[in-house]
């Protein structure tokens, strides 16, 4: 069984930000594989239950809001028996720019809480999709703010397009064959 975690934050005033790349990510891959998303409170996590390739899999959004997404994480995975190494964390990353992807095992949180959290409910050994959210920004705007802010139409486009690479990783990770060294996709045009 494997465990994908998508971190964001719920409610409406944070639908379509920047923090909550991985859910619109995450959301995209359960749509175009059929599924949906129930309610689990006792994991804190709205959760979609797949089989693909014949490996049972959990996707999960968790409600805690992004900077305790390792409280919902380490229910869901010590309810399922999930160890960390079955687990994959997908979450936008302010120091790539918008539309690049990268994969990594472990690695720092690199000043990321919710990553943070993550690593202090499960340890370093999770394997992570990091999804670019850098753009140019008005100089008085601090990070918090930033990442709060919402995407425009050209970067939900942006990310869209992305859809299809994001999906290869997912897969590859729970076949097993997820790349243990980080690269970078070229970003996409939004056309």
């Amino acid at each position: 069984m494997k465990l994908i975690v998508a971190q964001g934050n719920p409610g409406p005033e944070y639908a379509n930000t920047r923090h909550n790349a991985g859910w619109l990510v995450l959301d995209r891959f359960i749509s175009d594989s059929n599924g949906s998303f129930r309610a689990m409170p006792k994991c804190k996590a709205d959760i979609a239950e797949l089989t693909i390739a014949g490996e049972k899999v959990l996707c999960a959004k968790p409600t805690t809001y992004y900077n305790q997404t390792g409280e919902s994480a380490q229910a869901i995975a010590n309810f399922y028996k999930i160890p960390p190494e079955d687990t994959l964390i997908i979450h936008d990353e302010l120091a790539l720019d918008f539309g690049t992807i990268r994969t990594r095992l472990g690695g720092s949180d690199a000043g990321n809480k919710g990553i943070k959290s993550i690593t202090a409910h499960l340890g370093p050994h999770t394997a992570r999709l990091r999804i670019g959210i850098n753009r140019e920004r008005p100089a008085e705007m601090d990070n918090a703010d930033f990442v709060l802010s919402r995407l425009s139409l050209e970067e939900l486009k942006m990310l869209d397009n992305l859809a299809s690479k994001i999906a290869d990783n997912i897969r590859n990770f729970i076949a097993g064959n997820f790349e243990t060294t980080t690269h970078r996709e070229t970003r996409p045009s939004a056309e």
